[in-house]
């Protein structure tokens, strides 16, 4: 009997040690963010990248949606974000999601680009420690010049 309890307490305490550390290497989150110039609804040649913009993501309990995790981030000089996550997020949905943009004229959040689902889990076979999330977007104020011209490349032709 007290083999038993030996071997059950060898199997289960390395797990539950394991359980409360933060992992060795991070979850690495990368994205970027965008500005639609053309109001196009989607990424276009003539679209920017935006400097200096702010995304959080957020973590929330899958069944309650109570939030559990949040970190904030801010763009480079490409428009690229990275945000370093420690803890494994495996009963939760997180999400990326445009907080400001440096641009002014470029600060209207896209409703159909304003956040991006990651699975932030090694429980799911992907092998790598990095995640990517899709482009968040902002639209500007008013149509760029010239895109007339790009959204004419875009149209279905009938022959």
């Amino acid at each position: 009997m007290s083999k038993a309890i030996i071997l059950v307490a060898l199997c289960f305490l390395p797990a539950l040690a394991m359980s409360g550390r933060p992992n060795k290497n991070p979850f690495v989150v990368r994205g970027r963010v965008y500005c639609d110039t053309c109001l196009a609804g989607f990424e276009t040649s003539a679209s920017t990248f935006i400097p200096g913009a702010v995304v959080r993501l957020e973590c929330k309990d899958r069944r309650t949606m109570e939030l559990t995790y949040t970190h904030e981030a801010r763009t480079d000089s490409t428009g690229s974000y990275k945000i370093l996550v420690s803890e494994d997020h495996e009963d939760q949905f997180c999400d990326t999601m445009l907080v400001s943009s440096s641009q002014l004229r470029c600060s209207n959040v896209s409703p159909a680009h304003d956040r991006a689902r990651v699975t932030l889990t090694r429980f799911n076979g992907i092998a790598s420690d990095e995640r990517f999330a899709n482009n968040l977007a902002f639209l500007r104020d008013a149509a760029a010049p010239g895109c007339a011209d790009i959204m004419k490349q875009y149209q279905e032709t009938e022959d």
